[in-house]
This record gives C-alpha cells, sequence and structure tokens, in this order.
C-alpha cells in the first residue's frame, strides 16, 4: 500500500512526512519547512504513539468502561441539568492548539451554539497569545510569521527573543544556517550555542532589552526615516519614549553589557536582510504583549515589516497553534478570525450556523480566568476538555487540582490517560492525527492537509463525532461529521474575516502543498507574504505604540532569593501527555530536571544528580539537580513536560493577551 502524504503531530512547523499502514514514517522533501527530509526525534518515533497499548480506547463513566451511547447520554443529561438549574454558563468548554481546524471550528459552534455558553476558551491563551496581540495592534491582523519560512534561508542576520528552536523545532534550524544569529535568552541553550551573539537578559527584562536596542537603533543612526515615513505612524511618540533608555540604564536592569547592546544592533542595521523573531521566551509574562511590541517597534524602526526577505515574526508553538486562534475557540472570537462582539461578525457567522445573532453569547472568561472561576460560586460548575491536560500546563496548577473536584461534571475527551483525565468522570477517547482527515495552519499561515493513514482503534471515535452526538442530544440534530464537510463549512464562516480560507479547498492544499491565508475565492492564489504594499490597519501603516519596562509580578526576596524560568526540552512536548509514552523519548528525557549555576551549587552544597526541591509562594516541585554555566547564578530552570513545574508558576495576566506569567518568579531552592 502506498504511504500516506500527511504531517507530523507535534509542533508548528508542520514537517511533512510520509506514513505506511505498518507505522514507518519517511520524511517528505516536498514540504518547505523540512525540505531535504529532516525531522526531528519526535517526529521521527511519531507513530510509536499509534499503538492501542498506550491509548485511550473506551468511554469511561466514572471510572467504569462503558458504551458510547451511555457516555454520550449520561454527558447530555447532565448537562442539560446543569443548564436548566444554572444557565448556559455554568458549562465551561477548553480547546486545544493541538486541535485541526475543524474541530476548532466545530468546538466553537458547540458552545455557542449547542450549549449557549460564552464559557469557551483553549490552551494557546498560554502560547502565543501576546504575540498576537502585539500583531494585532501593530499590523491590524495576526498571522505569526508573514512570510514564508524559506524567506529566513537568504536572511542576513535573524534575532531570536526567547525562542530555542534547536530543540523545540529543529529543522527549522537549517533555514537559519546562513545567517548571523543574535539570541536572546536567560540560558546558553542549544540555539544560543549557535549564536553570532547571545545576549543574557535577567528572566523578566527583556522588555528593557527591547527598548535598550532601540535607544541605540537611534542614536547610531540606523532608523530607517524613509520607510518609517512612508509606511509607519506613531513613531515620534515612540522615539521620545524610548529616549530615557539609556544603555547604561539597560544594562543595569537586565545585566547585558552595554556593547553586547551595541553589537546587536550594528548587526541588525548592516544586514541587508534581517529578521526579528520571538518565542515563548519573551510572551509568556504579564507584560509579555509590551515587550512583544517593544520588539515590533525595533523591527519598524530599522525598516523590516513587509520588506521583501526582512520581517518580524512570532515562532509559533503548538502543531495548530495559528489555525487554532482563527475559527472559534478563543473566548472572545468568531470563526474567520472575527470578533464576537462585532455586530456584523455576528450577523454573517450566525446566518452560516442557521440561528439568530442575538442568541450567540457574548465575550467570556480567558483560559486563566476560566479555570480560576471552576468550582467557584458563580463559575462554571461543568467542564469539557477537548486536547489539553491543564493540570500539568496551567500555571499555579496545584491550586488547579482543587476547583476540578468541585465541579459537578468533568468530561475529557483526549487520545491519552493523562493527569486531568484521571480525575474526570466521564472519559471520551478520540483519534489522533494519522487516523483522521484534517487541516493545520502552520507558523508561517500555510493550510495543510493531514491525511488518514491507518485505521483507529475499535472504541475510538472522532471529535467531530463526539460533538455532533452531543449536539444531536441537545436538541441540535444534523451537525456535519466528516472533516471535509467541516472544512466546508469553516470555508463560509471565514469568508470576508481576517483569516479567509473561502478560496481553500482539500484539492487545493494538496495539489500546491499547502495555502497561505488570506485566500478569499479559488481563483486567488494564496498570500505567502503579507504587508508587501500596505499592513491590514485603516490607512496601510503599521503602528508604533509606546511601551515601557516594568518589574515581573513577583520579585526575588530574601525568602526566595532566586528567579525560575520555565522551557520545553527536544524529547518531550508541551504537558507530556504523548512524548511521555514513547519509550525512545523517555529514554533521553526521563524525568524532571533543575539546571543551576556552579555558584549557587557549592552555596547549598548540591552536586549534579542530587535530588532538589523548588519552593514558590504556590507550591513546590523536586527533580534532579543539574549544574552548569549555561543558566545565570542567580536563575534556576525546570522543564514543564512533568507535573511540578506550573506548581510553582505565577497567574499574573497580561492586562490585554491574558497570558500568565510563565517565565519568572521567585522560588528558593534546597537539597533534599
Amino acid at each position: 500500500m502506498t504511504p500516506v502524504k500527511t504531517h507530523c503531530p507535534y509542533c508548528a512547523l508542520q514537517c511533512g512526512m510520509l506514513l505506511s499502514s505498518a507505522g514507518e514514517i519517511t520524511p517528505r522533501t516536498d514540504v518547505p519547512a523540512n525540505a531535504g527530509g529532516a525531522l526531528c526525534q519526535k517526529g521521527w518515533t511519531a507513530a510509536e504513539l499509534l499503538r492501542p497499548s498506550r491509548r485511550l480506547t473506551t468511554p469511561l463513566l466514572y471510572g467504569e468502561a462503558a458504551t458510547w451511547p451511555q457516555a454520550l447520554d449520561h454527558v447530555a443529561e447532565r448537562l442539560r441539568r446543569i443548564i436548566a438549574e444554572h444557565g448556559p454558563d455554568a458549562v465551561a468548554v477548553f480547546g486545544g492548539g493541538g486541535l485541526t481546524n475543524e474541530k476548532a471550528y466545530l468546538l466553537g459552534k458547540f458552545a455557542r451554539v449547542a450549549l449557549g455558553t460564552s464559557q469557551i476558551d483553549y490552551n494557546g491563551r498560554f502560547c502565543m497569545s501576546s504575540a498576537a496581540a502585539a500583531g494585532m495592534r501593530a499590523f491590524g491582523v495576526d498571522r505569526g510569521m508573514p512570510f514564508p519560512v524559506t524567506d529566513l534561508d537568504g536572511a542576513d542576520v535573524v534575532l531570536l527573543a526567547g525562542a530555542n528552536v534547536a530543540e523545540t523545532m529543529p529543522p527549522l534550524v537549517r533555514h537559519l544556517s546562513g545567517a548571523a544569529l543574535i539570541v536572546v535568552d536567560p540560558r546558553r541553550t542549544a540555539t544560543a550555542r549557535l549564536a553570532r551573539l547571545h545576549l543574557r537578559p535577567a528572566p523578566g527584562t527583556d522588555l528593557a532589552l527591547a527598548l535598550g536596542l532601540l535607544h541605540l537603533a537611534v542614536a547610531m543612526g540606523a532608523v530607517d526615516e524613509d520607510y518609517v515615513a512612508a509606511r509607519t505612524s506613531g513613531f515620534e511618540a515612540v522615539r521620545t519614549s524610548v529616549a530615557s533608555w539609556w544603555p547604561e540604564r539597560v544594562e543595569r536592569i537586565t545585566g547585558v553589557p552595554v556593547a553586547q547592546m551595541r553589537s546587536a544592533v550594528q548587526l541588525l542595521s548592516n544586514a541587508g536582510k534581517a529578521v526579528i523573531l520571538t518565542g515563548r521566551g519573551a510572551e509568556q509574562h504579564a507584560k509579555g504583549t509590551d515587550t512583544v511590541t517593544a520588539f515590533i517597534n525595533l523591527a519598524l524602526a530599522l525598516g523590516l515589516p513587509g520588506t521583501p526577505g526582512s520581517g518580524y515574526g512570532c515562532l509559533t508553538g503548538q502543531g495548530n497553534g495559528q489555525g487554532g486562534r482563527e475559527h472559534g475557540q478563543k473566548a472572545d472570537q468568531l470563526p474567520g478570525y472575527r470578533r464576537i462582539d462585532d455586530p456584523a461578525a455576528r450577523a454573517h457567522v450566525a446566518s452560516v450556523w442557521g440561528v439568530d445573532p442575538d442568541t450567540l453569547p457574548g465575550p467570556g472568561r480567558s483560559a486563566q480566568e476560566l479555570l480560576e472561576a471552576l468550582g467557584t460560586p458563580g463559575g462554571p460548575r461543568a467542564l469539557l476538555l477537548f486536547g489539553s491536560n491543564p493540570l500539568v500546563s496551567a500555571p499555579d496548577a496545584a491550586g488547579l487540582r482543587a476547583r476540578l473536584e468541585n465541579l459537578d461534571l468533568l468530561v475529557v475527551a483526549d487520545l491519552v490517560p493523562g493527569e486531568t483525565a484521571a480525575l474526570a468522570d466521564v472519559v471520551l477517547p478520540v483519534t489522533q492525527w494519522a487516523e483522521e482527515d484534517g487541516t493545520l495552519t502552520n507558523l508561517e499561515g500555510r493550510v495543510l492537509l493531514r491525511r488518514r493513514a491507518v485505521a483507529a482503534p475499535p472504541g475510538v471515535r472522532s471529535d467531530l463525532r463526539v460533538l455532533a452526538g452531543l449536539a444531536e442530544r441537545l436538541g441540535r440534530p444534523g451537525w456535519p461529521v466528516e472533516p471535509r464537510q467541516v472544512f466546508a463549512e469553516l470555508r463560509r464562516a471565514s469568508r470576508g474575516g481576517p483569516a479567509d480560507y473561502a478560496g481553500i479547498t482539500y484539492e487545493r492544499i494538496e495539489a500546491e502543498t499547502g495555502v497561505f491565508w488570506p485566500c478569499p475565492d479559488e481563483d486567488h492564489p494564496g498570500t505567502p507574504r503579507m504587508f508587501l504594499d500596505r499592513f491590514a490597519t485603516p490607512d496601510g501603516l503599521a503602528r508604533f505604540t509606546p511601551v515601557e519596562h516594568r518589574p515581573p509580578a513577583e520579585e526575588t526576596c530574601a525568602d526566595y532569593p532566586l528567579y525560575l524560568t520555565t522551557g520545553r526540552v527536544l524529547a518531550q512536548y508541551q504537558s507530556g501527555a504523548q512524548t511521555r509514552r514513547i519509550p525512545q523519548l523517555v529514554e533521553s528525557s526521563p524525568e524532571p530536571f533543575v539546571e543551576l549555576h556552579p555558584d549557587l551549587a557549592e552555596r547549598l552544597a548540591v552536586s549534579s544528580g542530587d535530588l532538589v526541591r523548588v519552593r514558590s509562594r504556590r507550591g513546590s516541585a523536586e527533580g534532579v539537580a543539574r549544574v552548569t554555566d549555561a543558566i545565570r547564578h542567580d536563575t534556576v530552570f525546570m522543564p514543564f513536560h512533568w507535573e511540578g513545574a506550573n506548581h510553582l508558576t505565577h497567574a499574573a495576566l497580561d492586562p490585554i493577551s491574558r497570558m500568565p506569567e510563565f517565565k519568572v518568579c521567585a522560588v528558593a531552592l534546597e537539597r533534599i
């Protein structure tokens, strides 16, 4: 049997692969993201998760095996009762950035139409929301990378702010091999070791660093004044605001030497083609939107966005982190990246759904606010969870467990028995990447097609069938269940919106190896490069916005004298629910660990291999010590793929994006 063309189930690069019915993986060479046939360790071992022994294969009702009719009937009856007693907002829905476009779309429709609830958000709020908000503020639209990933091949200089791509998406490194890299990261990561210049700011000070770089660009005459005059607005206010961020002041705050800052600006300003990319390290802060805005301001001052071969981009993390934030599973959003409080958007989407616009709920709580409201007076009493494992991935996760246990009903639809599923009243086993067709939108805004290559285990259903089955039981029959049918409806719903998929079809995606949105009709070629002529603002100009640095929400003190920062490692992915079940990956990364500097280790009498405990004001976590000078002396690092790291992290929220402050909090460390 001919192997099926599909894509990796993990990160937003969405590398192409061929998958045989026997589970054999071969890299594709026709997908630009991994041109040349590169895959990372996770991609090579992705088929291991298709083994039924690692899967959920039967519905569970209070821990006991049940039939599908029993499980769905029970969920529908409990939902009807809760809604009748407490109103539709007593039911919450929580989605994921790994769901296909079809699933994310139908999940949003299910929440608003079948349940009538405003209480829906998704775990992508924890990933790309700050960059999305900053992109909307500056450019009028959010597409993580508004140019193809292959444009990086020709860049002379690339600045990576808070992105460790050598571990999080290794095939991307091939596209950076010709550029001088400037890496902004408090750790000397695998990516930083490839850099021409490594800037190591203290955790929580990236914004100050970006302001200092722009100050130097102005002082060194590096601003592209013609570009600024022709293609932007608001620069004079920003020029004035950064005047006080002289480099010596920035060095005192960040710890980055003035000479290194000057070198970074010289590299960027002297480059023929330069790109600035941000990742979670810059974004997962209570000031993440402003931090990304500061880097965008720098990019605009240098004349990069909308200039062929140059630009600004956000490195989207989850497999469908881009598409997942476009089609309705966000609290404030309708399909096509429309705002749910826009009357015209409501009217259009309601016409596609066949409902009265006035029946659609308004904006709901953001992800963390929703999770914090669960089981509390006036908060949701039921939660339907699709493709997420918040007991591991949410900040201040120890408190979340008690709130989940307080619910009247917790339903988890997943492919593996993760930590959150273990608490569920009802567990629904659903299909995964190789067992279903569906589209995803990668970090470039390229809509891709995953193809079904193997049959799902007996007893497993697709999320689309689960949602349609529940909708029917709740009085909304006749919903589409085949991915192609759902995508056709998504196309109609997105028509005319910022993320317009109306001209994208399964056939086009297959023939063209992906289609870039916006693509308003089938004769449109798609939009690989945005902003070449104008930005998506009313006047067509990119907008500078003055921003100011402020300290982390939680600073160090005598009781908690260290910073904690968190991140990913090469062999694991997100909450680890999938990768921690694959033997080859577990062998590479078997357990949580804590990186600490040799000076700190000596002071605390800790050696590599010792078990240590990290404590914050919210909880504690344990890990094996790794003593290394790759970390700052005032900082410790933990990966978040195991339950524990997010017992420590702070849930302070960005006022615009509602992003929690994952990347910095105050902790103490002790040897066990």
